[in-house]
């Protein structure tokens, strides 16, 4: 008799443990979503980073701004177009 029961579970076995597999997966879920507190909210990165950079801003002096007469923003030689800013000389 345990030969026969033996070989019908060897040879249906995926047949059983997929759908026991899948009833429990679901029971647990479930389960484990009633039970379960969200997680704190945080702002995200790119939000804090834009916080960041407003504060820094508002605490510089730099929000007076050149007229547009002056083209203070437009290179005089070609050489002067990319240039790192620890390179800029301040006339």
């Amino acid at each position: 008799m345990w030969p026969l029961v033996m070989t019908f579970m060897r040879t249906y076995a995926p047949y059983v443990t997929l759908p026991a597999a899948a009833v429990i997966g679901f029971i647990g879920y479930n389960i484990e979503k009633q039970f379960r507190t969200p997680p704190p909210s945080r702002p995200s990165v790119e939000e804090t980073r834009h916080e960041r950079l407003l504060k820094e801003m508002m605490a510089s002096n730099e929000l007076a701004l050149a007229p547009l007469s002056e083209k203070t923003f437009v290179p005089k030689t070609i050489f002067e177009k990319n240039v790192s800013p620890s390179l800029v000389k301040e006339d």
